[in-house]
């Protein structure tokens, strides 16, 4: 019998990622921009809050721990809703324990407390992405990724918008407490989550877990084009959108008019392309997807020279970040989905870490020196560059149905190893 795509949508599993990804994104500001807000209004030195943004390390270096999660195996919940729900309880008891500290008091206290919500939530964020591969079928991976975003985003707003909202009428103290207690519908959400349905067998030991993804993963054909194109996809998007804001601001445009195009309707607009995208996904395809999501990406990146050569129209500001938000959460749900079906399913928790970890580098190194070019060249030709920059990681596309044909005997060999080592064992 044929599944209908709102059957999928409304699916609980689909439900469960979307959860999941919420819980995921809930604990990031509580360290970042909240916390900063919270420092500033206890009038903490500047230079204090400038060294807080260390505290996200554990968010960039996760894979290093991943393996330990891929190989041991919690008493209760299996694998992945075991160390998903340890990770859930040790945030939401971290967070709730800044509502027993000031900043201005106690900030090594505050900072101690910073750290330990980083790696609780990077530790989550690890075992979420694992779990969420291992549970949809493969021609879910759009959509649920794209529900799995969607839900992080909100979640940042919960624990952003909504928490510097609450802390004009209470106590920091108390909303703290409260990000603290609404991470319960991510622990309940864990707790009747279903677990996947295929048995997987995990490392046999931690060294296993440590050498083999990395083994594995070089094995298959393409190896390297995939990481290169990893890398290139995004690229010309990272780009444009390191310099949006300074773009807009320099253009003429006031800070009120950043807030409400780019700030917030951007923000639901990228939440509306990544359901569009993800939905698009199921009757696309993922290779169609990456061609026609990444094609859109380029001529919305295209679309700011435009509005750099007619002025500071607001109308045209706000079609330009329709456009480009739309595409880029488009382009996002397919790329994640791509990366999800790349991972061995014995070494989800540490692959899927690798290759997030990769995928985020264009935003550190290749953004660095954007904003010397821009200021060498102009915002119109800086814009076209940055299109350019989308052309290799297209063209890589090229190379698709090698990877997963090459991707498909690799799997098909190691499930039937898989089921050998599982028969040995029982």
């Amino acid at each position: 019998m044929q599944v209908s795509i709102l059957q999928i949508i409304f699916s609980w599993r689909m439900l469960v990622t979307f959860f999941l990804g919420m819980s995921s994104g809930i604990p990031l500001l509580v360290t970042g921009s909240t916390l900063q807000a919270w420092m500033t209004d206890e009038k903490v030195d500047l230079a204090v809050i400038g060294l807080f943004s260390l505290v996200g390390l554990p968010y960039t270096v996760k894979f290093f721990w991943a393996p330990v999660m891929d190989r041991y195996v919690p008493p209760l919940f299996g694998r992945r809703r075991g160390w998903i729900l340890i990770s859930q309880m040790l945030l939401m008891l971290a967070i709730g324990s800044f509502s027993l500290v000031r900043p201005a008091e106690s900030p090594w206290t505050v900072a101690f407390l910073a750290v330990l919500v980083s790696f609780f939530s990077a530790s989550q964020d690890i075992v979420v992405d694992a779990y969420r591969r291992e549970l949809l079928h493969d021609e879910e991976l759009g959509l649920g990724s794209a529900l799995a975003v969607n839900g992080y985003r909100i979640g940042m707003l919960i624990s952003g918008a909504f928490a510097l909202i609450l802390a004009d009428h209470i106590s920091w103290n108390i909303v703290y407490l409260l990000l603290a207690a609404s991470l319960f519908a991510g622990i309940i959400t864990t707790c009747l989550a279903p677990h996947p349905a295929e048995e997987v067998v995990s490392p046999k030991s931690l060294q296993e877990a440590v050498i083999e993804p990395f083994a594995d993963y070089f094995k298959r054909l393409g190896a390297f084009e995939i990481l290169a194109f990893i890398l290139l996809y995004k690229i010309g998007d990272v780009m444009a959108g390191s310099m949006t804001t300074p773009f807009i601001l320099k253009m003429g445009f006031s800070k009120t008019e950043l807030a409400a195009v780019v700030k917030t309707f951007g923000i639901f607009a990228t939440i509306a392309g990544g359901l569009v995208g993800g939905i698009l996904l199921i009757k696309l395809g993922l290779y169609k997807g990456l061609w026609i999501f990444g094609i859109l990406q380029a001529l919305s990146t295209l679309s700011f020279s435009t509005l750099a050569s007619l002025g500071a129209y607001s109308s045209v500001l706000a079609a330009t970040v329709a456009f480009e938000n739309l595409t880029s959460g488009m382009g996002a749900s397919a790329f994640t989905a791509f990366m999800a079906g790349l991972c061995n399913k014995r070494f989800t928790a540490t692959q899927y870490a690798l290759l997030s970890s990769l995928m985020g580098m264009p935003r550190v190194i290749i953004s660095a020196p954007t904003g010397f070019l821009a200021e060498r060249v102009g915002w119109v030709a800086f814009f076209i560059y940055c299109t350019l920059a989308a052309i290799p990681g297209l063209i890589f596309l090229f190379r698709y149905r090698v990877w997963q044909e090459g991707l498909s005997v690799f799997h098909e060999k190691n499930i039937s190893e898989e089921g050998n080592e599982f028969s040995a064992d029982s």
